[in-house]
């Protein structure tokens, strides 16, 4: 689609101070610089161009945009430049009907769109940036559109195009049927998510991360959660929302120092302290949101008790301890999961919730720990059985019960299927800690055999003062 006819100001006004539009013959002569120093077109995203890289060099113009994007992907991977006028009538005239939600960039809506260099007409989703009632603005939809026009992987939403017209700024994604996992997780009407759907969400967000720290000029996604993680009809996790992501540290540096941002329970809390930003603030964040896997509970929830409001300082004690899991697992999968795996997820989370950054894993350390889970099955090692009884007419009094089929008794054969029962999850820990206390008989006693101390409280409670006392 063509670009809209109204002069656009730099999109870079956030990284450089220049405001104004250089000349034609500036322009072209930092294009044509720009042409010596961006990476040849593949299609790979290996030697994508930093964000910063570009911002040292001056005001970035939407001509130089477009030849930057270009030079990573082409054809109908290409980013699109979309009007306003084409957006609106893709979404209706962003009617109710086809309004999606609202999150910290602004309103979302549900689309169809096509392009020339689209094969064909595709459901997409479009953000419309709302400052006034969003927290979010220019930087953060530059970012979204600079690092996923760039970036391209099984593990990540894939970004079709945008729209920059007046005031008018709009990204548009592939439209992702199944939502958030946070609505599955907590907001289903449908029953609990299965066991194993949970660790495939898990491997594929942690593939999404790898792929990001892993490039050549690694990316920090900065905010990991929930809401942020997406799934396709197939239940395919895409990572979606890159406002806050940075380009890492390069070359000698150790960290990237930045303003704190982030969502509340998810950020690692050497970044909330001194605002140093690492890939291992993103492993923090993994490790949050398996936990959320886990147990079934939000990072916190203040309708909780004060000692469980927070998921992490809650849970994590127990993470370690295989008699203790338990504890913390989500009842509402009702033991319908396999203990070796979530005793190695559990682990994994408990060093990725490290309080030291070095001692987290990497994330692709975390993909190699995770991936052996989604071959346990053995919470389905008892499954149902089928025998067969047969019933033969031995004598007359059973002859007389045999079945008429044309006018001949015919033996009868009777098929039954039972169900055996699973294992409980205190079944199999009984099994596993014959010994433990958890398992231990409690003996009811009667009133005398509880001691004096209880007799005289209830002859008390009997007493009239006390009565009038409850009675006040």
């Amino acid at each position: 689609m063509a670009a809209a006819a109204q002069p656009w100001k730099s999109l870079l006004c956030c990284v450089s101070g220049d405001d104004d539009m250089p000349s034609p013959r500036r322009r072209s002569q930092k294009n044509r610089e720009r042409r010596r120093l961006l990476p040849p077109s593949t299609s790979s995203t290996a030697s994508r161009v930093s964000l910063s890289s570009l911002g040292s060099s001056g005001p970035l113009t939407p001509e130089d945009l477009s030849l930057t994007l270009s030079t990573v992907f082409s054809g109908s991977a290409a980013l699109h430049a979309f009007t306003y006028a084409e957006l609106r009538a893709a979404t209706g005239g962003f009617s109710r009907s086809n309004y999606l939600g609202c999150g910290g960039f602004g309103p979302v809506y549900r689309g169809r769109v096509g392009a020339p260099a689209l094969e064909e007409e595709m459901e997409v989703a479009v953000k419309y940036l709302d400052p006034d009632c969003g927290t979010q603005g220019h930087r953060e939809w530059l970012a979204e559109v600079f690092f996923l026009g760039q970036l391209r992987h099984e593990n990540l939403v894939r970004l079709v195009g945008y729209c920059y017209e007046d005031e008018h700024r709009m990204l548009v994604y592939e439209y992702m049927s199944n939502g958030s996992l946070e609505k599955h997780l907590f907001k289903s009407l449908d029953g609990a998510m299965p066991w194993m759907r949970r660790m495939e969400i898990a491997v594929g967000a942690a593939k999404g991360l790898a792929f990001l720290h892993d490039a050549d000029t690694p990316v920090i996604y900065r905010d990991f959660k929930a809401s942020n993680i997406l799934l396709d009809e197939d239940y395919t996790t895409k990572l979606s929302d890159f406002g806050l992501a940075k380009d890492g540290p390069q070359g000698d540096a150790t960290h990237v120092t930045t303003r704190v941002m982030g969502t509340n329970g998810y950020a690692a809390p050497e970044y909330i302290m001194t605002g140093h930003l690492t890939a291992k603030s993103d492993v923090y964040g993994f490790g949050v949101v398996l936990l959320e896997l886990l147990t079934g509970r939000r990072s916190v929830d203040r309708a909780r008790r004060p000692r469980e409001q927070s998921l992490v300082d809650w849970a994590r004690p127990y993470l370690k301890k295989s008699d203790k899991l338990n504890r913390v697992m989500d009842p509402a999968l009702e033991c319908e999961y396999s203990c070796r795996g979530a005793e190695r997820a559990a682990m994994v989370a408990y060093k990725c919730l490290s309080q030291k950054p070095k001692s987290r894993p990497t994330m692709r350390e975390v993909v190699q720990a995770l991936e052996p889970i989604l071959d346990m099955n053995d919470y389905l090692q008892i499954g149902p059985f089928v025998f067969t009884v047969i019933v033969e007419d031995v004598n007359e009094k059973n002859e007389s019960k045999g079945k008429m089929v044309d006018g001949e008794k015919v033996n009868m054969r009777i098929e039954t299927t039972v169900q055996e029962k699973r294992q409980s999850h205190q079944d199999r820990h009984r099994q596993k800690f014959p010994n433990s206390a958890v398992h231990a008989d409690v003996v009811l006693h009667r009133d005398g055999e509880l001691g004096p101390h209880i007799s005289a409280l209830r002859r008390h409670r009997r007493t009239s003062s006390y009565v009038k006392e409850r009675g006040a």
